[in-house]
Order: C-alpha cells, then sequence, then structure tokens
C-alpha cells in the first residue's frame, strides 16, 4: 500500500510509524522532511519543508538552534522531554517523550518535600519555647511566611475578651486584647469552640471586619480558618489572609494548614499546661522552701540549706519555725533529714512540718510529741521514715533556757564563750519506722555569744578534702565551731557552709543543712561610757 502525501503535512514514513512516541525528521537546514502521525498531533503546525521553527514551542526551537541534545518544556496543558539523534549526514531527529505525569509526580514530590522540611523546622521554633505567647507569635510568624500573605492567631481569654495576634510575611508579630465577638467572622466562633474548619469558599471575604485584617495589609482576597487543636480544650484558632488577587486557597493547601494547625495548638498547650505546671510547683514550693530565720523574741536564729542537687530547690532536709505563742513564752525549732531525695522526700517533709505545727500547740513535751509524730506518720501512706531533732527556747534575762531532744538524729553542738565545744546529750529512734519511739531530752542554758548548732548529717557526711573521700567528720565541724565563741548565728552558720562547700569541691554530696541558736552578746559599752553600736538584747 502506497503512503499518500496530504499537502501541507510532513510525509509519513513507515518507520516512524510504527515508534509509539512523536517523531519529528529534519534536514541539513533544519527544514522538516518527514514526521509521524503522533508528531502531527502534538504539532499541528508542522508542515514538511517548512522551519523546524514554525511548528513548534520556542524551548525546542531554541534547543535545536544551540545543537544541544536534550531539551524539556509545554505543550499546551502537556509537558515533553525531547530527545535529538542522527538519522542521516547532516540531518536531525527529534524524539518525544509525554512527562506530564512524571512531571506532576515530581512536583508532588519536591512539595511534599517542602512541606515535610516546614513542618519539621516548625515544630522546632514552636517547641524551643514553653512560653504560650512566644507559641502563638512563632505560629503567626510562621504562618504567615509559608501558608498565606499574612496571618492572625486568636486565644479566648474569657471575660469576652480575645487575644489576637497577627503577623504579615517578613514582619514581626503583634499582639492586642480586643473586646471583640468572634461571630463577626464566619466560622471564627465555632474554630474557637473546636469544631472542624469552615471551607475558606463558603466566606466572603469583603466582609472581614477590620479587626482582623493587620494594618497596612490592604483588601483581603480569600481567608481561611481553622482550630487550633489541643489537648481537650483547643488554645485558639488560625486565620489564613491572601491580598486581593492572590488567589483561592486550594483544598490541598486548607489540609496542609490543617496539619501545621495542630502541632501549633499542641505547641501552644503544651506551653499553657507548662505554665499551669509551674505556677502550681511554685505555690507548693512556697510552702516547702525553709523559713526566713531571724532575731526572734531576744534570740538570734539563722539557717542555711543547700540541696543534694543544684537544680532544686528543696529536698530532705529541713528546718522550721514555730514561734512562742504568748509573751515570755517558748519558741521552737525543728531540723530534720527525710530518708530518700527530691520531690517526693519534700512532700513528706511538708507533712511533718505541718503535723508539728498543729501537735506543738496541744503537746509542749518533746518526748511526747515525737510519739504522736511518729504514730500520724505510720497511719499515712507514706513508707519513709524521718531524723529530727527538737529544740525549745526561752529568753531568761541574758540567758536562754534550751530543751534538746533527738529522734534518730545528729546530736547538737554547743559553742560556749571559751571556744569549748559540747556535744548535747540526746538520743532517739527514727520516726515513722518503728511503733514506739525512744528519746531522752537534755537541757542546758546558753550566755551572751554562745550558741547551739543543729545540723544534718549531709555536713558531716560530705566526701571531699585533698582525696576527695574523707568524709567531713564531726571532728572537724567541733574544730571549725571552736573558732566561732561571740558571733552572730548567721556568722556561724555562714561559716561551716563556707568549710563544708570547700571540703566538697565539686564533688556530689547530700541535702545539707544548719541552724543555729545564738543568746545575743551584750552591746559594747561606747566612748566615756556612753551607748555603742552593738546589737540589742531587746
Amino acid at each position: 500500500m502506497k503512503t499518500r502525501k496530504v499537502p501541507g503535512r510532513p510525509l509519513p514514513d513507515v518507520t516512524l510509524e510504527a515508534s509509539p512516541h512523536p517523531v519529528v525528521v529534519l534536514d541539513e537546514a533544519g527544514r522538516v522532511r518527514s514526521s509521524n502521525t503522533a508528531a502531527t498531533l502534538v504539532f499541528p503546525a508542522l508542515e514538511t519543508g517548512a522551519p523546524l521553527a514554525d511548528g513548534v514551542p520556542a524551548w525546542l526551537a531554541e534547543a535545536h538552534a544551540r545543537g544541544e541534545g536534550t531539551a524539556h518544556g509545554a505543550v499546551g496543558d502537556r509537558t515533553f522531554r525531547a530527545s535529538r539523534s542522527a538519522p542521516a549526514p547532516g540531518g536531525a531527529a527529534w524524539w518525544f517523550t509525554d512527562t506530564t505525569e512524571q512531571s506532576a509526580a515530581e512536583e508532588a514530590l519536591r512539595r511534599e518535600r517542602g512541606r515535610t522540611a516546614f513542618l519539621v523546622e516548625a515544630s522546632n521554633q514552636l517547641l524551643s519555647s514553653l512560653n504560650a505567647r512566644r507559641c502563638m507569635d512563632t505560629t503567626a510568624q510562621l504562618a504567615a511566611g509559608h501558608l498565606a500573605d499574612a496571618a492572625v492567631v486568636l486565644g479566648p481569654s474569657g471575660r469576652r475578651r480575645i487575644h489576637v495576634t497577627r503577623a504579615v510575611r517578613g514582619g514581626p508579630a503583634t499582639r492586642e486584647l480586643l473586646a471583640v465577638d468572634p461571630a463577626e467572622v464566619p466560622g471564627l466562633a465555632d474554630a474557637l469552640a473546636g469544631f472542624p474548619a469552615v471551607p475558606s469558599r463558603w466566606i466572603d471575604a469583603s466582609t472581614v471586619p477590620g479587626w482582623l485584617v493587620p494594618d497596612g495589609f490592604g483588601p483581603v482576597g480569600s481567608l481561611m480558618i481553622t482550630s487550633l487543636p489541643g489537648n481537650g480544650a483547643p488554645p485558639g484558632a488560625l486565620v489564613l489572609l491572601r491580598r486581593e488577587g492572590a488567589g483561592p486557597f486550594s483544598e490541598g493547601e486548607e489540609g496542609f494548614a490543617r496539619v501545621f494547625a495542630a502541632r501549633a495548638g499542641a505547641a501552644i498547650c503544651a506551653a499553657q499546661l507548662y505554665a499551669e505546671q509551674s505556677a502550681v510547683a511554685d505555690l507548693l514550693t512556697e510552702d516547702l522552701l525553709p523559713p526566713v530565720l531571724e532575731r526572734i523574741d531576744g534570740i538570734e536564729l539563722a539557717g542555711g540549706y543547700r540541696p543534694s542537687r543544684d537544680d532544686h530547690r528543696i529536698g530532705g532536709d529541713f528546718y522550721d519555725l514555730y514561734p512562742a505563742g504568748v509573751p515570755g513564752g517558748e519558741t521552737m525549732v525543728v531540723l530534720g533529714d527525710v530518708c530518700g531525695k527530691g520531690l517526693e522526700a519534700a512532700v513528706l517533709t511538708g507533712r511533718i512540718r505541718t503535723t508539728l505545727q498543729a501537735l506543738r500547740l496541744v503537746e509542749p513535751d518533746h518526748e511526747r510529741l515525737l510519739e504522736l509524730l511518729n504514730g500520724a506518720l505510720l497511719s499515712s501512706r507514706h513508707t519513709r521514715y524521718a531524723t529530727l531533732v527538737l529544740a525549745s527556747v526561752r529568753r531568761t534575762g541574758e540567758v536562754l533556757r534550751l530543751r534538746l531532744t533527738s529522734g534518730g538524729h545528729p546530736a547538737p553542738l554547743i559553742v560556749r564563750a571559751d571556744g569549748g565545744v559540747e556535744t548535747a546529750d540526746t538520743s532517739g529512734s527514727l520516726i515513722g519506722a518503728l511503733p514506739e519511739v525512744q528519746a531522752t531530752t537534755y537541757s542546758t542554758e546558753l550566755r551572751p555569744g554562745e550558741t547551739c548548732l543543729l545540723f544534718s548529717d549531709g555536713i558531716t557526711e560530705a566526701r571531699g578534702g585533698p582525696f576527695g573521700r574523707d568524709m567531713f567528720g564531726e571532728e572537724r565541724l567541733s574544730e571549725a565551731l571552736s573558732h566561732c565563741a561571740g558571733m552572730p548565728a548567721e556568722a556561724v552558720v555562714e561559716h561551716v557552709r563556707m568549710l563544708a562547700s570547700d571540703w566538697l569541691g565539686t564533688g556530689r554530696h547530700d541535702d545539707m543543712a544548719l541552724l543555729a541558736i545564738t543568746a545575743p552578746r551584750r552591746p559594747r559599752p561606747g566612748p566615756a561610757g556612753g551607748q555603742g553600736h552593738g546589737r540589742s538584747t531587746a
């Protein structure tokens, strides 16, 4: 069968017709010599004998003129890759492969990779701060920079006010607290309540109120609203704005924006939860921290506390003060050590301090007081025990009368005016460990300039020194106290703390607590019999 030449069309070749791909053959002058039917369907303007540039897009004609071996470009709504070969001396042939689906897949892959990279960056930035307001700022800036021309984050604050955070692409975030009605914006009230987002095509951008739009943004072309999902109640809503003429949001863009909103909402909720927990922890910690000690009823008191970990404020060691309820009455102090460390030990510490506060009002006797405390601990769900020492002190003239009772705790040390150091003759059993408590009370007096030091075993068992393994020990503690005769209570505590810290160096240590009870020194007489500047004993 003969091939008929159609006027104005290249002459088909049987070999070319067998190819499933469009093929165009050119002569030495770059004119069309022949092409197959597939080529004429793609390039209907091709004509035999006419220059290639007359029948193909510019990207192909320019590639042929430059002598390139490959080219890639669009023909209508399709994309093709062209490959060049030389079927005859001086001539050339272009073979075309339809890459529309492959290009679409590659573009989708690039888009997804870009979105994944953005989500990773967004997660890193959002989770880098546990401040809810900063998270809202970051959410608005990220959304404005990658998802729209501007973004607004709205968070309910109660009392008919809304926190509004706005950001324009490339600009900082700004905040306002506004008394506005979210119902003015279709879908916004639902988004704040956590309901599914309203498709952006349902929202008339011309009805957007001015308070929602950043200053200087101009007319809004389209907007999208989505909730910021959270743990339970959503922390707010995200509004994306595009300028007039920028085109509406596609379904794919809306879906991706909701994925971003889910991450942003989780980060904001985490920041809010952290703030709430921090506030609760601070409130509880305030009750667990040692009290501020000072002179009370003519008694000098000073304390020092160092937890086993520098990042903790509380631990298992503690001291507390229970002032006399009436003038001339006994003031009681306690220093103790709960088994364990950290927050769990601090919780039991708080329980002991609270129980003692109540029991001392009805039971002044130390031994009976320890029995009642022991029973209270045994009846609780706590399985930990504690050691402690009680000290009740009353001022009589210049003298302080002390009653000291140990419940399994190291006995206090007493520094006399001549520098001598005595160990209080008191001992007892652990509190909260056995059904019965054994304890003995020791009574003594402190004259002006003398001090009674209560301490925890974190001081004497602190390991350090030249080899880093030796304990500080009670002997070194007594030696340190022998130089503290006549010192104020605060100076005694600071002296011991400094020596213990130097002994430890950078080594690990247990909780350490100190409490000094000092009889104030007599005021020094001033010149010519006048009053000096010594501390008053009143």
